[in-house]
């Protein structure tokens, strides 16, 4: 979300505390998508945070399933895009043998892209909105995201 915000002019620290709560409540509500992204806000605001434009974020990044409305802002758009394509990045490194990021290509990303029976879940047309709703073609997207998953790699794990 950092990197999107530099390239997007948003707000980098906003964007980058956006990035890394969306998912706070995510292991306590997985069995019940209607559910995830309400205990992170309960949590938040428990916590002294006020931000509409952040609690806004995190709500529409699961507005599918939680009734709330669909993304509107740069951010929150980001964050709905790019939430899918971490997922698919992270799926593309584990089927290696050696499953680290830093050996994963915008090539061999690109290149899984298309086989839908990999990483079946990934919602590939709503990372293609990138292009659409972010203004940045789809293998750019891939780059920044990419580059910004390889430079925090050992907090991920890979």
């Amino acid at each position: 979300m950092k990197a999107l915000a530099k390239k997007l002019d948003g707000d980098v620290e906003k964007w980058g505390l956006t990035g890394l709560l969306h998912d706070a409540d995510w292991e306590e509500t997985q069995s019940d998508p209607s559910q995830h992204t309400a205990k992170t806000i309960e949590w938040i605001k428990a916590a002294g945070e006020i931000d509409q434009e952040i609690i806004d974020c995190i709500l529409t990044h699961n507005f599918e399933n939680n009734g709330f409305r669909a993304p509107e802002s740069l951010m929150e758009w980001s964050l709905f895009i790019c939430d899918e394509l971490t997922g698919f990045i992270v799926a593309v490194a584990l089927v290696r043998p050696e499953k680290k990021l830093a050996l994963v290509t915008e090539k061999s990303v690109l290149k899984k892209f298309p086989m839908t029976a990999f990483a079946k879940p990934v919602n590939r047309e709503q990372i293609k909105l990138c292009e659409k709703k972010l203004g940045i073609p789809l293998e750019v997207f891939v780059k920044i995201i990419l580059e910004s998953m390889q430079d925090i790699a050992p907090d991920l794990g890979l």
